[in-house]
């Protein structure tokens, strides 16, 4: 093996875990020295995706981020709740803007290094572990990889799967039917037909949006049936001609299963394939920033890498949630709609991005119905 093949650290994927693990790596002097690698099939550059979060305001985000909204609302068929968000903000980064300030970044880092390369296989071989690609192979102390791990998700009857899955247009409305203040985080007032299904729209002036139809179920629709539905929302809401300017599509696996557990004492999996999204929400942006600080904080202790814990009272909440979701989906927007309507949007906030005290959490829990989720924690016990 040539030495030039040779790191401390290799990260294999180039999306939003790897990147914003190898700028922590980048940013910190404890790794100065250190060589890094950062293996990706395909560098990205294109909008490929968008992420929507919320975090309070003046952040190290804000010179990328596309739209911020201060209100936002929650809507359901028969229940309706506008939102004041202070002191947090909603907002939006685009893909390729996100792609673009990391890789200029990172490109300032002498000691970390991109190259176009599909990885085959890690094996951990105890000292080191070898990545396989399909140019070459390479060596590193540890390894990083957001590539899922195979697992057979449908096979695991322990850890319920749910997707959200969804279609996304941009558009441009004749009318102008959009509050651009205020976005509908979920609009629930629409056919269920048996699943957790809303729209989500991110309006960006009062003719231009985002709608996506969404769903957290079990199974897949139809192409057309996504698109139908965006287009009764829109006839609906009165928006006249329509201009698709541009269209995403997607699907998040929502699931508690221990990702960690593939984990070895040199090789770990980030990102999605390492259960860094979560579960309950499909929200991934806040969290992953999160875990990657816990991950290099925990790298600094010098012990094996699947030794990191990562089960928490949150994850617990989410494996119930996702428990309930799975044998009752057609009930999604009356347990969203409950949450909602009980609870302020600072302490709903403060639950999902899972700072809550434990007293704020059993507030937050009295607004379900509690047969649900007492019937879901006895079958977890028993």
């Amino acid at each position: 093996m040539e030495n030039q093949n040779n790191y401390d650290f290799i990260i294999c994927g180039g999306g939003l875990s790897g990147l914003i693990l190898a700028q922590i790596f980048g940013n910190d002097p404890y790794f100065e020295n250190k060589k890094v690698l950062i293996l990706e099939k395909e560098i990205k550059s294109q909008n490929d995706r968008t992420w929507s979060f919320w975090e309070e305001k003046n952040s190290a985000w804000d010179s990328i981020t596309y739209k911020v909204w201060n209100t936002a609302e929650f809507k359901a068929a028969h229940f309706s709740k506008k939102i004041d968000l202070n002191p947090f903000q909603y907002k939006m980064i685009r893909g390729e803007d996100f792609y673009k300030k990391l890789h200029e970044n990172l490109e300032k880092i002498s000691n970390i290094t991109f190259l176009k390369e599909k990885v085959i296989s890690i094996e951990d071989k105890g000292k080191e572990v070898r990545v396989f690609g399909e140019k070459k192979s390479y060596l590193a102390k540890k390894v990083f990889t957001s590539i899922p791990p195979s697992v057979q998700l449908h096979e695991k009857e322990k850890y319920p799967l749910l997707h959200q899955h969804f279609v996304g247009w941009f558009v441009k409305t004749e009318n102008p039917i959009f509050d651009p203040e205020t976005p509908q985080i979920m609009d629930f007032d629409l056919p269920q037909k048996g699943n957790t299904r809303f729209i989500y729209v991110l309006p960006f002036s009062k003719n231009k949006a985002l709608i996506e139809f969404t769903l957290f179920s079990a199974n897949f629709l139809e192409d057309n049936e996504y698109e139908d539905a965006i287009e009764e929302y829109l006839n609906r809401k009165n928006a006249g001609k329509v201009v698709v300017q541009d269209r995403e599509q997607g699907s998040i696996p929502m699931t508690s299963y221990p990702f960690w557990n593939k984990n070895t004492p040199n090789t770990m999996h980030i990102g999605t394939a390492g259960g860094w999204t979560k579960s309950s929400t499909g929200y991934t942006f806040q969290k992953t920033i999160r875990k990657a600080k816990e991950t290099v904080s925990f790298l600094k202790t010098r012990k094996p890498l699947d030794q990191m814990k990562h089960k928490n009272r949150f994850w617990f909440y989410d494996l119930l949630f996702l428990d309930v979701l799975s044998k009752h989906n057609e009930k999604g927007h009356l347990l969203f709609s409950l949450m909602f309507k009980k609870n302020s949007p600072e302490l709903i906030f403060k639950f999902l991005d899972e700072q809550t005290t434990f007293r704020e959490e059993i507030k937050i829990m009295l607004s379900f119905p509690t047969g649900l989720f007492i019937n879901a924690l006895w079958k977890r016990i028993f």
